[in-house]
């Protein structure tokens, strides 16, 4: 056996200290909080955990060994000591992907060659590549991550195979459409809580009203999804079955208070319905084809939680400064006393809201570097802005 083991959650930039409360709170003992992500230790019900609940983390590695390598002589030394039998059946194919930064050792196809030459030497595994693609359609093959940095070197196994953001429940998208782990670390980082109504006035496909739901019913992100380290020789799958069995029984019946999505799009709608269905949470949503403009709840207080357009990819700044000019004017008629997060690629445009904000986290979505903005409290025509952050 080689636990206890050191993992590496990744994250999107600016969500490894969302990440780091997210893991803490199912549990996972933290050791160190890194721009890229969160270092963790311990066994296969860590990884495990981290996989199935985790809901801000987009990738989950074990670190299989550390080791300085200046010439591929010790490289290849190296990698032939690694337990790559615990980790990939014979017969399975692998990737290799390899980054290597101010090292001796800098050409990535030679190193992932050495690597290669020492999983096929102690698994009889087979390299994905184009020959042997259509022969395994449907299959995803097992990722191997080297990082060699100032010659030293970094070999890591891949437990969780497509990204952890696809949780299996959004096939249909409307435009420009944002990760799952993002709407997530909205919620957190917002400490929003599962008694207060929460609304997405441009809900789109649902994300963040269906992340919501699931947050509120306690249902695990992972739970309808596979992970890479199901394949694994060493996999524990009494553990995984009872970890599995034990996030079901968790799940509550139904939400404490109103989650509510509303978009102009009438086919955003329909999607958004479509997805909330596969993640168990459409009668727990409430989901109308609706302008910003008519948005009301019916609720003293709560969280306005919402991704408006950019100005980047859907529509222009200039078009829509009268949008958000009318969305802030629609808060402070409506919502005040409420609670505002939203994603902000554009600070001309968040003037318009005439809020109070200050900035949760930075991030990027779908490419474009964007700022997580919060108003504390909505004040009932409210004029003076501040920004902080």
């Amino acid at each position: 056996m080689i636990e206890p083991l050191e993992a590496f959650a990744i994250t999107a930039p600016g969500l490894s200290r969302i990440a780091a409360r997210d893991l803490g709170a199912i549990g996972v003992a933290i050791t160190e909080v890194e721009s890229a992500g969160v270092t963790f230790k311990g066994g296969l019900r860590e990884v495990y955990a981290a996989n199935l609940r985790a809901r801000t983390v987009s990738r989950v590695i074990v670190r299989l060994a550390r080791f300085q390598a200046r010439t591929f002589a010790e490289l290849e030394r190296h990698s032939a000591r690694i337990s790559w039998s615990k980790f990939i059946a014979p017969g399975r194919r692998f990737e290799i992907r390899v980054t290597s930064r101010k090292s001796r050792l800098y050409h990535s196809a030679a190193v992932a060659e050495r690597i290669e030459r020492a999983v096929r030497d102690a698994t009889e595994a087979e390299p994905a590549d184009a020959t042997t693609a259509e022969e395994h359609v449907g299959e995803t093959a097992q990722l191997i991550i080297a990082r060699i940095e100032r010659d030293e070197c970094v070999v890591s196994m891949d437990s969780s195979g497509a990204l952890l953001h696809m949780r299996g429940y959004r096939r249909a998208v409307a435009k420009a459409p944002m990760r799952e782990t993002i709407a997530a670390a909205m919620l957190l980082a917002c400490e929003w809580r599962a008694d207060e109504p929460l609304f997405d006035p441009f809900c789109g496909s649902g994300t963040i009203p269906i992340e919501g739901a699931m947050l509120a019913r306690r249902i695990a992100p992972g739970l309808d999804r596979v992970f890479a380290f199901e394949q694994w020789p060493w996999i524990e799958a009494g553990l995984w079955s009872r970890m599995r069995r034990d996030a079901e029984l968790e799940i509550l019946d139904g939400v404490a208070a109103p989650i509510i999505g509303t978009d102009r799009d009438e086919g955003a709608i329909r999607a958004a319905g479509e997805n909330a269905d596969r993640a168990r949470v459409r009668d727990d949503v409430e989901l109308v084809a609706s302008p910003v403009s008519e948005a009301s709840v019916d609720a003293g207080s709560g969280w306005v939680v919402t991704n408006p357009p950019y100005g980047v990819r859907v529509g222009t700044s200039r078009e829509l400064r009268n949008l958000y000019a009318r969305f802030g004017a629609v808060l402070r008629e409506r919502f005040g006393g409420w609670q505002l997060a939203f994603l902000s690629a554009d600070h001309a445009l968040e003037a318009q809201l005439g809020l109070e904000l200050e900035t949760l986290f930075r991030t990027t979505n779908g490419g474009i570097p964007v700022r997580c903005m919060m108003s504390r409290a909505i004040a009932p025509n409210a004029t003076n802005v501040s920004r902080r952050g």
